[in-house]
């Protein structure tokens, strides 16, 4: 096996491994009508005169399917906590009782759950076109190799070929990721 292929092919898969991963993070924080502490644990709170997420700043619980729960470990973050939970574009509506915040998930409607299937695809089409970004540096870099002759023909076609096959197993992985969220939107 000629050196620098296994080493193309580990910084390919690292690269499509983090595309999954990132389209994984972008879809738990779409609201799908039942509670979920990814739908807010990354949400960013303004406390001690810097930016933290919420989940290094309490616990978040779900008490049942349409109930969050957030008990901060300083008390003094509960007003910060429900501001930045009132100001994120989820659209939820916190209730502070003064030891915790309640969020109550409300049931979605039809029409925005046809908005959160459309916001579900542009997910993934982003995540598409990271994934043809990564295949055009690999082909490239192969090119590069069997011009410069350090491969042959042969061996950049069957090179490219394999990076092929990584990529469609890696669409259909995306494809995969996309459908069973919009089930899960459009489940009522």
């Amino acid at each position: 096996m000629i050196e620098g292929k296994n080493e193309m092919f580990e910084e390919l898969k690292t690269k499509l491994d983090k595309t999954i991963e990132v389209l994984k993070s972008e879809l738990a924080k779409v609201r799908i009508g039942r509670a979920s502490v990814g739908l807010i644990e990354n949400l960013n709170v303004d406390v001690y005169g810097s930016t933290m997420p919420l989940n290094q700043l309490a616990n978040i619980t779900v008490p049942d399917s349409r109930t969050l729960a957030i008990q901060p470990w300083d008390k003094a973050n509960l007003a910060s906590i429900e501001q930045a939970i009132a100001k994120s574009s989820l659209g939820l509506n916190p209730v502070n009782d003064g030891t915790m915040v309640r969020i109550f998930i409300p049931p979605l409607s039809s029409e925005r759950r046809n908005e959160l299937v459309k916001v579900v695809k542009q997910k993934a089409e982003a995540a598409k076109i990271s994934i043809r970004n990564v295949r055009q540096d690999a082909v490239s870099k192969i090119l590069a190799q069997e011009k410069n002759k350090e491969i042959g023909e042969d061996e950049a076609r069957r090179r490219q070929d394999q990076v092929q096959t990584e990529i469609d197993r890696y669409n259909d992985e995306i494809d995969n990721l996309t459908s069973i969220k919009e089930k899960d939107i459009t489940t009522i």
